[in-house]
């Protein structure tokens, strides 16, 4: 049974800065991906090295799954080519971990009556069957909420939010920290150019009759519920279904404007990308 879009937007964090993140859909697949931060100097071509690895990512896996691979296969085949590209387009060699470019990930590839769902990080997916209640499908919710506890953790250390302006330089060092874990057991795994991932790739076989409606977010657009207190994820697909993407984009950025140092919601940022995307099985 093939996905049909609905509806799909993403916004950036800052105007001013590139979007980071990355969305693409077929008949038999779709993904969202949202790109980390880059901590460091740009190695890739385009407009930064977060936006690269999401789009080009998100373009590999959908040209992968039209060679009807398996899902786990598209993946694999699809860090392969990053892994590659990715040594032969940049500038240098990374020195350390935090150099290299990395994402999120939420993947959806059709398989029998429902679909497969592969994911690396805090992109997530909504699912809601015809008659049923909605299924939040991936781990952002815990992964979200252990940023927040880092961001405020860091924000006392300082005496200052961690969203203020101006305080990046000084939250640099514990970033870059972490990032340089990522890809290991300890850190955990993203996609990314390394080929390694892909036997760390979370998946779930999600049962999916005709009329089910999948929303699938990146978590700057999750923050209306695993953040900012807005929404159950119920009521967020329903809002998504009834009221529109746009004007959940209007509410979220709002709700940041309103909270623009993180003094209430504490995050890195005031406000990050956000991404998301209305399916429905057909």
């Amino acid at each position: 049974m093939p996905f049909e879009t609905i509806e799909s937007l993403s916004l950036p964090g800052d105007p001013s800065k590139p979007n980071d993140d990355a969305f693409a859909s077929r008949a038999q697949a779709a993904v969202v991906m949202d790109g980390a931060t880059g901590l460091g100097e740009q190695l890739m071509p385009g407009p930064s090295d977060a936006a690269w690895v999401a789009r080009f990512g998100a373009n590999r896996l959908m040209a992968h799954s039209d060679e009807d691979l398996n899902p786990h296969d598209a993946v694999a085949a699809s860090l392969r080519d990053t892994e590659n590209s990715f040594v032969h387009l940049r500038r240098r060699a990374p020195t350390e971990t935090y150099e290299i470019p990395f994402s999120s990930m939420m993947f959806v590839a059709q398989s029998g009556s429902g679909f497969d769902a592969l994911w690396f990080g805090d992109c997530a997916a909504l699912v809601e069957r015809p008659g049923e209640n909605v299924e939040l499908v991936g781990d952002a919710i815990k992964k979200k909420a252990r940023e927040s506890g880092r961001a405020a953790a860091l924000a006392s250390s300082l005496g200052e939010s961690a969203a203020s302006a101006g305080v990046r330089d000084t939250f640099l060092p514990a970033l870059r920290v972490a990032r340089n874990m990522v890809n290991t057991e300890r850190g955990g795994w993203l996609f990314g150019p390394d080929a390694r991932a892909a036997e760390h790739v979370a998946s779930a076989r999600v049962a999916a009759p005709a009329g089910t409606i999948l929303l699938l977010v990146s978590d700057g657009f999750l923050a209306l519920a695993s953040d900012y207190d807005r929404y159950e994820i119920a009521t967020l697909m329903h809002a998504a279904r009834t009221r529109g993407l746009a004007v959940l984009g209007d509410e979220l950025r709002e709700v940041e404007a309103e909270d623009p140092n993180g003094a209430r919601f504490p995050r890195f940022k005031k406000s990050d990308d956000a991404t998301a995307l209305l399916l429905e099985i057909v």
